[in-house]
């Protein structure tokens, strides 16, 4: 940006710094995380929300529902493949920071497997006196016997990286260790790292994430890693990745511009990077048969011929234009793309055809690609749960609101595969007498919104039921049915309904429908949340008064939003580590990464529409809002918890009926483990039992 540009912005900002001087926000002490005074005020608000609450006398029985539920021993072991094995992060009472495990194919499809400890984080966290929480594996294919371990203090997005072996299962003395940061990194070769991480000042983004990334040699400094590519202050972030097929190895590095957009560099085997010819808006899905994958975000016209927006197409590797592009499966008006999961063999795409999961085989048959349906149940959430790309072994989760997760396996290498069946998850609840349909609601500007409904078929509609409403509609993130284990067994089973909103701003039916609800046309996502609410209460489903309606982060955004725009839809709110001021959000944490989602509140055009809508900014004291509970964590270096507590304060200044509770640790989560979790469930479902079935 040069002087004069410089020089144009401040002076058109000035009369909103001028603004705010006039009306400073007497609650940014709230922003001070870990200060005495706002961890005294937070430890003042949980103990009234749990007195409240425990107060009720069904607080006890909600707890030990979800307590059979969340630490049930016969839950399903979700697993991953390496290297011939299926590994698994488990946690229960026994193990509540929990063990990391392996199997083998043959005992995972037992009732009792027996299992083998690769490293316990329990007595980790234990002899080094630190609170860790696991945030996962990368190993190092094929074997799989050399990973890179990220732990966190707490459950922040932060972690601490160390190399692991898991065959000796110990740490590699002398090996990679990464110190805490929001780090990105990826085996380039046995012995040598793409690390992206805090290389020291100047090497992050406005957004807190690395914009530098290196190639790290066994043996030296980190100090000493020979810069691969680096990104600008203003990026998101730059990041690496590196995919191992049979044919060989691709290395890639993505400079995030925004959230939605990014430059893809192919790093050769001496590090140098030569940018991928891909639009700047595609998004990469991976390697297969020595083409990059990448699905669109917009229509993309190579040689006179137009591809459109949510297509999967791939370009071979060593491509120096676009003229090669090949496309791979083209979406309808009705469907989207969620997913790409590559196998030995094949290309597994995760779809949605009117937000009902379909699962597709691609595979390339000299210079054209098949693509065809596999045989898996319709009206279901089909979504893969483990592949390998050194194996044709699939492993497929199989759910619907109201028939327990089974995961299925398909044998790609097999002349004639048909699903199988692993592993099947008991019931949580009793579905008799229940049902799942999807509906249709219209918002304010005509288009139809889907929602579905799961109720008690024999409930009258006459409005009293109480029901349940989650949303999200945002970063093009889809909803789809899922087995409700825990909303059955603590709200379904005490005669309440659940309804699931597939509004503008999620990814249900691809890049358009998620783009509607983009910056200055965000009302449009509370618009079609708000018609779902009133549909429910049109078709005599339920009523105002018997209505709540829950969402987190963006989600916590959106009910937030609704909450100081139509409160007299709703009887009970439920906002979990929300979004809500949205005129600083970007100066908070990971804020500055979701402008490409929101706008940047910095620029006064994009500062108008934001204050339309933002939560904080909105409360009044002459309205009357439902009651409000308010979850966040202390340890969420994502979503500042300043938004969650200077909302409450806000509320509770207001007269308005509001309870807040913050969990020190858990990070975006809201839960460092299984136990936490348990807390949260009764929390939040007391109070809606207190709230809507008093």
């Amino acid at each position: 940006m040069n002087f004069q540009t410089r020089l144009a912005v401040l002076l058109a900002v000035l009369p909103v710094f001028a603004a705010a001087a006039d009306a400073p926000d007497p609650r940014l002490w709230l922003e001070q995380i870990e200060s005495p005074r706002a961890l005294a005020w937070v430890k003042g608000q949980d103990e009234k929300t749990l007195s409240q609450l425990r107060a009720d006398p069904r607080w006890k029985s909600v707890e030990a529902d979800a307590r059979a539920v969340t630490l049930a021993s016969d839950r399903i072991p979700w697993p991953s493949l390496r290297g011939g094995r299926l590994y698994n992060f488990w946690q229960d009472s026994a193990h509540v920071r929990g063990i990391w495990r392996r199997t083998t194919p043959e005992e995972y499809r037992k009732p009792s497997p027996r299992w083998e400890t690769v490293l316990d984080l329990d007595a980790l966290a234990a002899s080094e006196k630190e609170n860790w929480v696991w945030k996962g594996a990368d190993c190092l294919q094929p074997e799989q016997s050399r990973c890179l371990l990220s732990l966190s203090r707490g459950g922040g997005d932060a972690v601490v990286v160390r190399e692991f072996d898991a065959e000796k299962k110990a740490f590699v003395a002398g090996g990679f260790v990464l110190p805490e940061a929001k780090s990105d990194v990826a085996w380039f070769a046995a012995d040598a790292l793409l690390v992206g991480t805090d290389f020291g000042p100047g090497t992050l983004t406005r957004a807190g994430y690395p914009r530098v990334v290196k190639l790290w040699k066994r043996g030296r400094p980190l100090s000493e890693a020979r810069t691969v590519y680096e990104g600008r202050v203003e990026d998101v972030s730059v990041s690496p990745s590196v995919q191992r097929r049979p044919e060989g190895r691709l290395a890639v590095v993505e400079e995030a511009l925004d959230f939605f957009s990014s430059r893809k560099f192919l790093i050769g085997s001496d590090g140098t990077a030569r940018e991928i010819p891909l639009p700047r808006g595609a998004e990469l899905r991976g390697w297969y048969d020595g083409r990059v994958l990448a699905s669109l975000r917009a229509p993309w016209v190579v040689a006179g011929a137009t591809i459109p927006a949510g297509a999967l197409i791939a370009l071979p590797v060593d491509a120096k234009d676009a003229a090669a592009v090949e496309t791979v499966w083209t979406p309808t008006a009705e469907t989207s793309l969620q997913g790409v999961s590559s196998a030995r063999s094949a290309l597994y795409l995760s779809t949605l055809d009117d937000v009902q999961g379909v699962l597709l085989r691609a595979r390339r048959d000299g210079a054209r690609w098949s693509v065809s349906r596999l045989p898996f149940a319709s009206g279901a959430s089909l979504n893969v749960a483990a592949a390998d790309d050194f194996s044709d072994l699939l492993l497929v989760d199989v759910e619907t609101f109201l028939t327990p997760s089974s995961i299925l396996a398909w044998d790609g290498g097999a002349a004639h595969p048909k699903p199988e069946t692993w592993r099947s998850l008991p019931a949580r609840f009793d579905a008799s007498g229940l049902s799942a349909e999807q509906r249709w609601a219209v918002s304010r500007d005509g288009t139809r919104v889907p929602y579905f409904l799961v109720r008690r078929s024999s409930a009258p509609f006459d409005g009293t039921t109480p029901t349940l409403l989650y949303g999200y509609g945002g970063f093009e993130i889809s909803l789809d049915p899922y087995y409700l284990a825990t909303v059955g067994r603590l709200w379904l089973s005490r005669g309440g309904a659940f309804a699931l909103a597939n509004i503008r701003g999620g990814g249900e039916f691809g890049p358009r429908w998620h783009e509607a609800a983009l910056k200055e046309h965000r009302q449009r996502a509370f618009d079609d949340f708000e018609a779902v609410a009133e549909d429910l209460s049109k078709t005599k489903e339920t009523s105002p008064r018997r209505l709540a309606i829950q969402g987190g982060s963006n989600g916590g955004l959106l009910v937030a939003t609704a909450l100081t725009q139509r409160p007299e839809l709703f009887g009970a709110v439920l906002c979990e580590v929300p979004l809500t001021d949205m005129l600083r959000y970007s100066h908070l944490l990971a804020g500055n990464s979701w402008v490409g989602e929101y706008g940047d509140p910095d620029v006064p055009a994009q500062a108008a529409y934001l204050r339309r809508y933002s939560p904080y900014q909105n409360v009044r004291s002459d309205a009357r809002y439902p009651p409000t509970l308010i979850y966040s964590s202390t340890k969420d270096d994502r979503v500042d918890p300043g938004h969650a507590r200077k909302f409450a304060a806000r509320l509770e200044e207001a007269g308005q009926p509001v309870l807040y509770y913050e969990n020190t640790e858990g990070g975006h989560s809201a839960a460092a483990n299984l136990e936490q979790t348990v807390k949260r469930y009764a929390i939040e479902y007391t109070f809606l039992l207190k709230e809507l079935m008093p």
